[in-house]
């Protein structure tokens, strides 16, 4: 007799017998006709969390770094600096 190995399941400690059990209990509760309908349900939704998840990576890898943040910050400052310059106006403290 061949033993299935499943490895998550293994982290578990869950076996055949026990995986027995829980779908016959499973067939209790829900019935033979809606666990399709809940196993397609939970398909979805894992694959919704995969691609939510996928998605939010890419967005974190388009954001800026700080150094990014502050070279920007330096150069808006410089900018602004050169405007007030060239126009004859000074930074008054206080007024942000």
């Amino acid at each position: 007799m061949t033993a299935i190995h499943v490895p998550v399941l293994g982290v578990f400690g869950l076996g055949g017998p026990e995986l027995l059990i829980i779908l016959a209990v499973l067939i209790l509760l829900f019935g033979a006709k809606k666990l399709p309908e809940l196993a397609k349900g939970l398909g979805k939704s894992v694959n919704e969390f995969k691609k939510a998840s996928a998605e939010g990576a890419k967005e974190k890898e388009e954001e800026p770094s700080a150094e990014e943040l502050k070279a920007q910050l330096a150069a808006a400052k410089a900018e602004l600096a050169a405007k007030n310059a060239k126009t004859g106006e000074t930074a008054k403290p206080g007024n942000n």
